[in-house]
C-alpha cells in the first residue's frame, strides 16, 4: 500500500479571474438585445459621448472603489442607493446622466454572472434641461432596467 491512501485525486482548480485594473465596461441589454445605455450614448452629442467614454475609462482604470469622481462620478443615495451616475453638461447647459452599477464579487459570483472580471455595468442614461430635476418616474425607470439586468444569470450584455 502506498502512503497516499486517502488522498484526494489531483483536481485542477479553476483559474482565478483577472482582478487587475482596468475593470471591464459592459452595457446592460434587455431581453430583445437592445442596450438602453448604448442607445442613450448614440443619441448624445459627439463631445458628450466622448466625455462619457473618458470618464468610464478613468473609473474602470482606478478601479471604482478608489476613484474619487472629480464631481463627474457620484454614488447615488436613497431609492437609488447602489447606483452610480456620471454627470455631464452638454451644449446649452443640457444635463446628461449615465447610470451604472458595479459588478464585483467572488470569482464564483462573477463567473455565474458571465463576467471575466469585475465590471462597470452601464444601465441607461437620461438627459434634462439645466436647473430641472429628474422625476421619481425617471428614477423608477432606471431601477426597473437595473433590476431586470441583475435578475438574469448570466447577465445579458450588448456585444
Amino acid at each position: 500500500m502506498s502512503g497516499r491512501r486517502g488522498k484526494q485525486p489531483n483536481r485542477t482548480e479553476p483559474a482565478a479571474l483577472d482582478r487587475r485594473p482596468p475593470w471591464a465596461i459592459v452595457y446592460a441589454a434587455r431581453d430583445d438585445g437592445i442596450s438602453p445605455g448604448l442607445t442613450f450614448l448614440d443619441a448624445c452629442p459627439g463631445k458628450v459621448d466622448a466625455e462619457f467614454g473618458a470618464v468610464l475609462d478613468a473609473v474602470a482604470g482606478a478601479p471604482p472603489p478608489a476613484f474619487s469622481g472629480g464631481g463627474k462620478w457620484e454614488a447615488m443615495h436613497g431609492d437609488m442607493g447602489g447606483y452610480y451616475e456620471i454627470r455631464l453638461t452638454g451644449p446649452g447647459r443640457e444635463q446628461f446622466r449615465l447610470f451604472c452599477l458595479l459588478e464585483n464579487g467572488t470569482d464564483a459570483q462573477l463567473t455565474e454572472r458571465g463576467l471575466h472580471k469585475p465590471a462597470l455595468a452601464v444601465i441607461t442614461g437620461l438627459r434634462k434641461p439645466w436647473r430641472t430635476t429628474l422625476s421619481a418616474n425617471d428614477y423608477a425607470g432606471v431601477r426597473k432596467l437595473g433590476d431586470a439586468y441583475l435578475a438574469r444569470l448570466p447577465r445579458r450584455v450588448a456585444t
